[in-house]
């Protein structure tokens, strides 16, 4: 039935009255889940959910619930004390504009097979995001550090198999710009690493209904902050706050159209942020003056890649045989961490999520104390990018290789590389995208919303709670 009902009686006196949580199948002709009383009932029991929030728990009982292939992942503890969660996001695909995978439109899509959205008779798409911390020994436990261990853990139903085209999904936390406070400048009139100057601030405050002070997430127009809405209109009505997107890596679903997904969260080379210089070639990015997209009619789509990295078209152009995925040694981005640095990675595309964002703040938020002059987004974009990786990249090569990124490393005048990575407490949202071999790695019509599918917003546990059971064989 697809009613809210009461799921106590089917689930046992011992979890508790789960008055929010659903009984949900779908109608005919779809088969409903034969064993949905037995599959809620080892969920909600289940070491690593029963402590959880009672939303969350709700969330992963509901899809339980459902015709599925797996039930929710099991969380494995990866030190001696259970994993500590600390925030987590549920999904659902109300948060955006209505796009051809998440709805049908006559005349466009109501004839063919569904993408998204529409699997087990039209039972809502809907998911849940566990981030939980790993207290590993010498390692930080408070999530709010750059240098913990955290694991993600994302279930979502209905969504359908891909099968072609070298497609998938992809999952994304999303961390909005924030207006820094102020400093004093650097020698050369540059704002310091995270801040910007009181010129620069007295810019922002200008702008607008004064949205854009100290503490505030940044608005384009400097108004009261608009997130992606259901009646937002692309392109001329878009959210005005700007996202840094990382990457949660590439899925698919399996028979029943459920979909479960494992990443890992740290600064080994997953911290790290798409290269930001082609955001002007995926289709939903402002035009040169901050206004609707103009990517896909200009017919600039993936006219610039990153498959050979550097620092972009306004830093430096790498030789493709120097620094290309070389076939007698392929690239390997998981070689990050190691004794011996001629053996880790030397050829990373993206760069670490701080610096991302100083990036952005270069772009959008240092009017008066980076290249005041220049008001034409992509060239201030290309620049930007240039420019911070330089402060990072000590061999001069447009790259910030896995030593120079390391977290133990120094450079600029600081003593180590914490600054370079956002903590995981700093991606406020999450969003699911159906994403197509273009070769960027940058998401597909980025930053516009038109290929989510999922999205939704962070919730935080204080203090986090117990969210694992057994021990995971994986001692790394």
């Amino acid at each position: 039935m697809n009613a809210r009902v009461l799921v106590c009686a089917a689930v046992g006196i011992a979890m508790g009255c789960l008055t929010d949580a659903y009984a949900e199948q779908p109608p005919p002709p779809c088969h409903p889940n034969p064993n949905a009383a037995a599959d809620r009932d080892a969920v909600a029991n289940r070491g690593d959910v029963v402590k959880l929030p009672q939303a969350l728990k709700n969330q992963l009982i509901r899809l339980a619930d459902r015709p599925h292939t797996y039930l929710p992942l099991q969380v494995f503890a990866e030190a001696d004390k259970p994993s500590q969660l600390f925030q987590y996001y549920l999904l659902d695909t109300d948060g955006f504009e209505p796009n051809v995978f998440t709805k049908i439109f006559p005349g466009v899509n109501d004839t063919v097979q569904l993408t998204a959205t529409g699997g087990n008779c039209g039972l809502p798409t809907v998911g849940a995001v566990r981030v939980v911390l790993e207290p590993k020994p010498g390692l930080p436990t408070d999530p709010n550090d750059p240098g913990a261990f955290i694991d993600v853990f994302t279930d979502i139903s209905p969504l359908f198999v891909i099968n072609n085209e070298s497609g998938w999904y992809e999952g994304w936390m999303i961390h909005d710009l924030i207006v820094p406070a102020t400093a004093p400048p650097r020698r050369d009139g540059h704002a310091q690493f995270g801040m910007i100057t009181a010129q620069d601030a007295e810019e922002l405050l200008a702008m607008g209904h004064r949205q854009n002070v100290a503490g505030a997430i940044f608005t384009t127009d400097g108004n009261a902050v608009h997130f992606p809405s259901k009646s937002d209109h692309f392109p001329d009505i878009q959210t005005n706050v700007v996202p840094i997107q990382e990457s949660m890596g590439a899925y698919n679903a399996v028979q029943q159209s459920d979909s479960h997904s494992y990443w890992e969260f740290n600064y080994l080379g997953t911290n790290w942020i798409h290269p930001l210089y082609e955001l002007p070639f995926t289709g939903g990015f402002p035009d040169n003056f901050g206004r609707a997209p103009d990517t896909f009619q200009d017919g600039e789509i993936g006219k610039l890649q990153s498959i050979v990295p550097g620092s972009g078209p306004r830093g430096v152009i790498n030789d493709a045989i120097a620094v290309g995925d070389n076939p007698a040694l392929p690239r390997d981005p998981d070689k990050f961490d190691g004794t011996v640095d001629a053996q880790r990675e030397f050829r990373q595309r993206g760069v670490p999520s701080g610096l991302a964002n100083e990036v952005y703040l270069d772009v959008y938020e240092r009017p008066a104390s980076f290249e005041p002059n220049v008001k034409n987004l992509q060239w201030r974009l290309f620049d930007a990018y240039a420019a911070e990786v330089a402060r990072v990249d000590t061999n001069h090569d447009g790259i910030i290789s896995a030593p120079e990124g390391d977290i133990d490393t120094a450079s600029d005048g600081f003593p180590d590389n914490a600054r370079l990575y956002l903590p995981a407490t700093a991606f406020n949202r999450f969003a699911v995208s159906r994403e197509i071999n273009d070769g960027l790695l940058a998401p597909r019509f980025a930053p516009s919303q038109r290929a989510w599918v999922l999205t939704g917003f962070r919730v935080a546990v204080t203090p986090a709670v117990p969210a694992s059971a057994g021990r995971d064989g994986d001692d790394r």
